[in-house]
This record gives C-alpha cells, sequence and structure tokens, in this order.
C-alpha cells in the first residue's frame, strides 16, 4: 500500500460554501499532518476559490437551507456517491442542512468518524411546528455522530437541556469558536494602521472626530438591526457628530421591516457599505460594534472587533456571552431590548477611556485564548483521538511539535 493511499481521507461538508471560509488556515496546517482533504458544499463562485486557494479536492452538491425533503433527498443521494467515491477516513459536517445530509450519508456509506460540528441552533428562535422539525435534525444528526462538537460552551448547555444530545457525546475545544481569529495579522490594529481608519472615514465621508458606532452582518431582523435602528434614533439626536457604520447586504430572507430599511437607506448618517467583505479597514474606522443578534453560535464579528481593539456591545444570549466578558470586553444587554442597547452605546460614545480600556482587554483575551494555531492544534489532536478509537495511527505526532512551534511563533 502506498503512502498516500494510507493518508486518513478528511471530507468537510457545509450547506453553502461561504461556510468553508471558516476553515482558512486549519485546512493547510491539516494537510501538513498528513490530511487528504475534500469538501462538499453547494456549487457556486464561492467553492471555486475555496478549491483554488486552499488546493483541494471540491465536490459540488447542491442543498437548501431550507426544509425541502424532495430537493434534500436528491441531495443526499448525491453526496452519499460522492463518499463512496472518495472513501473517507472521517466526515467532518458543518450547519444544521450540511451535518443533517452529512451524518446520514456518512452512516450509510459506513465510515468510521462521523463528526457533527454544532455552529449554531436556529431552532432557539423558532416556534411551533418549525421548531419541532429543527429539533428532529439536530437530533438526528447528533445520533449518526460518533462526536459531536459545539463552537461554544453555552451553545453546548442548551444543545443538552434540550436533549439533542447526551452530555458525554458533546464537547468544546478549548474556550471554543470554529477557528479563531487572526489577532496577529489580518485583524491587528497595528498591522490595519491609523491610514486606514482616515482613508476609509475620507472615502465614506466621516468627520475625523466622529464618533461611529459599527455593525457587521447580514441587514435581517435576526440580527436585531431593529433595535438598533430605534437605539440609533434615540442616540443620533443626542450626538450630532455620531455616525452608524452598517456592513453588509440586506437579505430577502428575514427581512427587515420596511420602516427600518427606509431609515438605514435615506438617514444622511447611516453608511451602508454594501458586501464588501475586507472588514479591517471598517472595524478601523469605527469606536464601538454593536451587535444585538437574537441567536448566534459563537458569532466571529465580535472577535475580529475585539482583535481590533474595539469595545462591543451585544446580546445576552448563547455564544454572545462566550465571545464578550461583560463589563471587561464590552457590555451584554438584554435581546430586544432598544432602551437597554442606547444605554449601553451611549456610555461608550460618553466615555473615551472606557472605550480604550475595554477594547484593550477584548484584544488580550482574544490573543490569549482563541490563538488559530492553538485551535488548529486541538482540533489535530481530537481527529487523531478519534483515529485511534477505530484503530489507526494519530496524525499529530512529536515529529510535528517543531512545527507547532514555527507556526505559533
Amino acid at each position: 500500500m502506498s503512502e498516500a493511499s494510507r493518508r486518513p481521507r478528511l471530507v468537510h461538508i457545509t450547506t453553502v460554501p461561504e461556510s468553508l471560509g471558516f476553515l482558512t488556515g486549519q485546512v493547510s496546517y491539516m494537510k501538513t499532518r498528513g490530511f487528504v482533504i475534500h469538501a462538499i458544499s453547494s456549487p457556486g463562485e464561492l467553492l471555486d476559490r475555496f478549491e483554488e486557494q486552499e488546493k483541494v479536492e471540491v465536490h459540488p452538491v447542491l442543498m437548501s437551507r431550507r426544509i425541502t425533503p424532495l430537493r434534500d433527498l436528491f441531495s443526499l443521494g448525491r453526496i452519499v456517491f460522492t463518499l463512496r467515491k472518495i472513501r473517507p477516513t472521517i466526515v467532518h459536517a458543518h450547519t444544521p442542512k450540511g451535518g443533517l445530509l452529512g451524518m446520514i450519508a456518512a452512516w450509510l456509506t459506513g465510515v468510521p468518524v462521523r463528526i457533527y460540528h454544532i455552529h449554531g441552533l436556529p431552532l432557539m428562535t423558532a416556534t411551533g411546528r418549525k421548531r419541532k422539525t429543527l429539533h428532529w435534525t439536530e437530533k438526528t444528526a447528533c445520533k449518526l455522530a460518533t462526536q459531536v462538537l459545539c463552537v461554544s460552551h453555552s451553545i453546548r448547555n442548551v444543545a443538552i437541556m434540550e436533549n439533542l444530545c447526551p452530555e458525554d457525546k458533546i464537547k468544546v475545544l478549548l474556550s471554543g469558536s470554529i477557528n479563531g481569529v487572526d489577532s496577529k495579522g489580518r485583524f491587528n490594529p497595528l498591522r490595519v494602521g491609523e491610514r486606514a481608519r482616515i482613508d476609509t472615514r475620507t472615502r465614506f465621508g466621516i468627520p475625523e472626530d466622529a464618533v461611529v458606532i459599527g455593525f457587521v452582518g447580514r441587514i435581517v431582523r435576526d440580527k436585531g438591526l431593529i433595535e438598533l435602528v430605534d437605539a440609533w434614533k434615540v442616540l443620533r439626536n443626542e450626538f450630532p457628530e455620531l455616525r452608524l457604520l452598517v456592513v453588509g447586504p440586506f437579505e430577502p430572507q428575514d427581512p427587515v421591516p420596511q420602516e427600518t430599511e427606509e431609515i438605514l437607506r435615506n438617514d444622511s448618517r447611516i453608511i451602508l457599505t454594501g458586501s464588501d467583505w475586507n472588514t479591517p479597514p471598517f472595524y478601523a474606522a469605527m469606536d464601538i460594534l454593536a451587535l444585538p443578534t437574537y441567536r448566534e453560535g459563537f458569532p466571529v464579528v465580535p472577535m475580529e472587533a475585539a482583535s481590533m481593539a474595539l469595545p462591543v456591545v451585544a446580546t445576552a444570549i448563547p455564544g454572545c456571552i462566550d465571545a464578550v466578558v461583560d463589563n471587561e470586553t464590552g457590555t451584554l444587554v438584554e435581546p430586544g431590548n432598544s432602551a437597554a442597547l442606547a444605554d449601553a452605546i451611549r456610555k461608550y460614545v460618553k466615555y473615551p477611556g472606557l472605550r480604550k480600556a475595554h477594547g484593550i482587554e477584548g484584544r488580550r483575551r482574544m490573543l490569549s485564548e482563541f490563538k488559530q494555531e492553538d485551535i488548529w492544534k486541538a482540533m489535530c489532536t481530537e481527529y487523531s483521538h478519534l483515529l485511534e478509537g477505530i484503530g489507526l495511527p494519530p496524525v499529530f505526532d512529536k515529529d510535528n511539535a517543531e512545527h507547532d512551534e514555527e507556526i505559533a511563533a
């Protein structure tokens, strides 16, 4: 048997290729550990880009985010066919639909190591029949997995309380998150530089002395845009130089009310950037990051903002409570409460020293607890333990220890 044929084959499955972006850097790390990596996701430019950037083989399978039984059966058949062709050692499935179809397909094809990675639980804000359906899909994915991972400790607690997965089968690696944050590189305020702040503000006509509230994400109801706009209507009258910088697209699924959209589009002191995901210059132009979301797994945006030394105002919900330490790296407020959101933002507008202190502490925490290299190593160690459990040699050994130290340095 050749050395290449003995290398473990790892398949990542996501519903849409955007989610593969969470694995940036991690894929290359695993390849140096001897893994042969494939990815299965819906077709599109982002899947092609992932193939080109990460130098891995990708397999397009159209998957719908919604529950669509006939389409889902067709997607399942395509995933089964693809897995039989690849013959993976590990299937690592992410997101609700990708997790469900991936775990069913991996179980049907006898893949020995089946990992379902919970990034969030949509059932938390669902009601009625939809909630029951989502509960069944999550529980099925967990049951068919040989190991369940969770991006945050608070979401793990929810999964256990909802009886989705036994406590001894679900774990969180280190402090959580899927891939950490690049605090030394891309989201390093010293590397981004003061020039980026000046240029971004000039580009959008933001005065140098203005305090800028930022939001990064999809413009949808679930992200708390109604409360953010309601808070803005109060704060804009109190602080004439205040600006609101909104980075992200309007989306037709879960749209914001027409009144909210009209204010966002027509207020001269609200800046909309659209789908420009080169976010470091935008963070550099901000003074405060607001995320009044209703549901998260472990949100990436507060991590990026904290890495850029910004205080974060977020909701006190599972996921956000892992990303933000209340009164240390930011402020947590009750979801759906625009008055509390306005109060928290007002505090940072009025007291620049507090903004700076919480921003510094947020960056220190990101550097300490969420280094990407630490999370990659923990994930590799988990793979190794699971491989050992089926009688295969681990991929993480002492011969790679020196390489770890080089990467961390």
